[in-house]
């Protein structure tokens, strides 16, 4: 019951620290840097690895301007015009998966799978010991005690072979 407690534990730290990551906000940015960061969450669509801040590419500057545009027209959050522009360009131009739905999902579910994998393993790994021990195998106890009887035996010259 103790080990259960201590991987529903576990459980609770890792989605609890997924969630706190997931709405992690850094405060207040001016319009330059507002537009900066949007633009380093945003993949380039033509370009392999880079984003539309690195990129130089016409397609990247022509989603670097809608962001501008979104940001300077004030009342959107950053995600807004993310959003606006993962609806114009497609949503494989985003370089983090939305928080949300099905992308939230492929961020979480390795790490439950992960999870459930390494409390499978405890488990099976703790049945296998206690299998060994009720089979009948030598404990250290056993181990011990043949090593002193065979000492003995030794010791007392009577020429037994091992």
């Amino acid at each position: 019951m103790r080990r259960r407690l201590s991987w529903l534990a576990v459980l609770f730290v890792t989605v609890g620290a997924l969630a706190v990551g997931a709405s992690r906000d850094g405060g207040p940015l001016d319009p330059g840097d507002r537009i900066d960061a949007i633009s380093r969450r945003i993949a380039c669509p033509v370009c392999d690895g880079e984003s539309v801040y690195e990129s130089r590419n016409p397609a990247s500057e022509a989603i670097r301007s809608a962001v501008r545009e979104g940001v300077r027209a004030g009342g959107l959050t950053d995600d807004e015009v993310i959003a606006e522009v993962a609806d114009a360009y497609g949503a494989q131009v985003l370089l983090l998966p939305r928080a949300t739905g099905l992308d939230a999902l492929a961020w979480a579910l390795p790490v439950t799978a992960a999870v459930v994998a390494l409390a499978g393993l405890a488990s099976a790994f703790r049945r296998w010991r206690e299998a060994a021990v009720q089979s009948g195998e030598a404990t250290d106890d056993d181990r011990r005690l043949v090593e002193r009887l065979r000492a003995e035996r030794d010791g007392d010259g009577s020429g037994g072979s091992r």
